[in-house]
């Protein structure tokens, strides 16, 4: 059974589809990407599984269960973690601060989640009791998706997670992902560094207009003459 599916998804905001049919599985140990050009609808997709659109036609499930248009907490009790792109930590709180806020449903396992956050970004060790605002793009990032972690999901959802980071923190974000995944996490992203996201997906999902243009391991989507002349520069 897979652990994420959507199934002929459609959707968007104001009574006007951005999605068109979107199709797409992941199962327990993969990561997926989402890539395509600007306006696609990629992070409306990533938005749509996690509740914060309507869906109108269509169905996503996670384990086999329905979740199509179910709320954001609710999801977070089921086991799937959200980090937007932006305004994703508490700036004036400390990294120790904002990793306990992510616990709200597991008080009493809070250390021994927060050791676990910090196996995984070990640069956050040291910063814990900085205020989050004070650190790089990079290790903001890491404190949003340590945050989301805080919750043990079973699937993260991760929109555009390396968005103006340097090529340095990019990198380390991605080898994060790759960490997270083989602990166990489930991973669906959407990325605008294409080429780099889809070296590391099990699973990859070109998008335009609302519709799957491809849909293939990362792989054979990185070796698709077609897919690289569209959609990956050349």
């Amino acid at each position: 059974m897979p652990l994420l599916e959507a199934v002929d998804v459609h959707g968007g905001y104001g009574g006007m589809n951005i999605l068109n049919g979107v199709n797409m599985t992941i199962e327990a140990d993969e990561i997926g990407v989402i890539v395509g050009p600007n306006g696609a609808g990629k992070s409306t997709m990533l938005k749509a599984v996690f509740g914060l659109l309507t869906i109108t036609q269509g169905e996503i499930r996670l384990r086999g269960k329905p979740i199509t248009n179910l709320s954001p907490h609710k999801l977070v009790e089921m086991g799937m973690g959200f980090v937007p792109q932006e305004k994703n930590i508490f700036p004036s709180l400390s990294v120790e601060e904002n990793l306990e806020m992510g616990a709200f449903l597991k008080p009493a396992t809070v250390s021994r989640l927060k050791a676990q956050i910090y196996e995984f970004f070990p640069p956050l060790l040291e910063k814990r009791r900085q205020p989050a605002g004070e650190l790089s793009g990079g290790q903001r990032q890491m404190v949003a998706m340590g945050r989301a972690l805080m919750n043990e999901p079973s699937v993260l959802l991760l929109d555009e997670p390396t968005a103006g980071l340097s090529p340095r923190y990019m990198n380390e974000i991605f080898e994060r992902v790759k960490t997270i995944n083989a602990a166990g996490v489930g991973v669906l992203m959407v990325e605008q560094n294409a080429k780099q996201a889809l070296r590391i997906a099990h699973k990859g999902f070109v998008l335009a207009a609302g519709q799957n243009r491809f849909s293939d391991t990362g792989e054979a989507l990185l070796n698709d003459p077609q897919v690289a002349k569209s959609f990956l520069g050349g």
